[in-house]
């Protein structure tokens, strides 16, 4: 899961949200030195990683890029699904995408004392590209892979991966739907144990 799924999955905690958006930048027991809500959401997101990595259908959308893209093949289906999530938002949200991430990125300005160097840096960024909603289209996939491709000084080659979003769309789409169900019923599970 890429940024927008782990938002999403955070429920309505600013900083449980905060948490998990930012946790990938927190190593080992880092997570101890932020107040206990943002713990909270570190753990989750590590939870949520932990889980996706091991699906069985997300591993079998890995697969279909496992060939050209080695390695990076999971960090790609991780956009694509935050791809789907964006286009049929309105099946898992009564608010718009717009006003649910208007609101997160608020709560990033808001709470930004309590955020990492690393989340400091890339939410500048984030807010002015609204890298949330770009997430809508195939165009903003492949902006968002480019940039992605970029920072791996071209090595990954993440930015040709929307050829296959497009090839196997319907595909991708189904798998995410059916393994979608499954994560917001796990995190919600552990959401409520934390």
């Amino acid at each position: 899961m890429n940024f927008l799924a782990h938002i999403y999955l955070s429920g309505d905690n600013d900083l449980i949200k905060i948490g998990n958006f930012m946790a990938d930048g927190i190593r080992g027991k880092q997570f101890e030195n932020y107040p206990p809500e943002i713990q909270k959401g570190i753990i989750l997101h590590r939870f949520i990683d932990t889980y996706t990595d091991s699906h069985p259908i997300f591993r079998k959308s890995t697969k279909r890029l496992h060939e050209n893209y080695h390695h990076y093949a999971g960090v790609i289906v991780d956009v694509f699904y935050d791809h789907f999530l964006a286009k049929n938002w309105t099946n898992y949200s009564d608010e718009s995408l717009e006003d649910f991430t208007n609101r997160f990125y608020q709560s990033l300005q808001d709470n930004y004392e309590f955020l990492s160097e690393r989340a400091k840096g890339m939410m500048p960024y984030m807010i002015s590209h609204n890298w949330l909603v770009s997430y809508q289209t195939v165009e903003g996939i492949a902006s968002i892979l480019t940039r992605m491709d970029s920072r791996t000084q071209n090595e990954s080659k993440m930015r040709f991966a929307f050829r296959e979003l497009v090839e196997y769309y319907g595909d991708f789409e189904l798998e995410f739907t059916t393994f979608f169900e499954d994560i917001k019923t796990e995190s919600y599970k552990k959401l409520i144990s934390l």
